[in-house]
């Protein structure tokens, strides 16, 4: 009886598996983990880093590194940082001209969503989802997708207030 109920067994596997290999998608070439693992947008229209205080090297490379926090009053002085100030320095997030992620690793401005995605990451699932952010292009095509820093200071990443503009004129008061 049990050598039967293994061929009846074998028999059903064989034929699910015949029958998947009909499903859409079966046989597709198999992604990259990598590309799967974080599901990036492709295109972007990335802000460029200030020209004026850009590469940081060309200051930073003859002075002597101070990680202090610390108010700073002689270069800098236009950053006011209101962003997790209390918890962040400069150097938790910049070193040299690269961007400093949390586990160390350095990264191009380029690249500033991982960074920022580190902390924000429901806004971060959002943006990559097109929820959060502007983006251009084709709906079924290629996109622009706007970086963080396209829209934020990451500094002071809050929208400060808008002050609403006047009403229009109704057409009966147009004179």
């Amino acid at each position: 009886m049990q050598g039967k109920c293994k061929v009846f067994l074998d028999i059903i596997v064989a034929a699910l598996f015949s029958f998947l290999a009909f499903l859409p998608g079966a046989g597709a070439e198999e992604k990259p983990a990598e590309a799967l693992k974080d599901n990036i947008p492709k295109f972007f229209a990335p802000k460029p880093p200030s020209s004026e205080n850009f590469p940081c090297s060309k200051c930073h490379q003859f002075r002597a590194t101070n990680k202090t926090k610390r108010k700073l009053h002689e270069y800098h002085t236009a950053v006011e940082l209101k962003h997790a100030e209390e918890q962040r320095w400069c150097y938790d997030c910049h070193e040299g001209n690269k961007l400093r992620l949390q586990n160390g690793q350095l990264i191009n401005f380029d690249k500033s969503y991982q960074l920022c995605g580190q902390c924000h990451g429901t806004i971060f699932r959002d943006w990559k989802a097109g929820l959060h952010g502007k983006r251009t292009g084709s709906w079924d095509g290629e996109k622009l997708y706007r970086l963080c820093v396209s829209c934020h200071d990451p500094h002071k990443p809050k929208y400060r207030p808008i002050e609403p503009k006047q009403q229009p004129l109704k057409p009966a008061d147009i004179k």
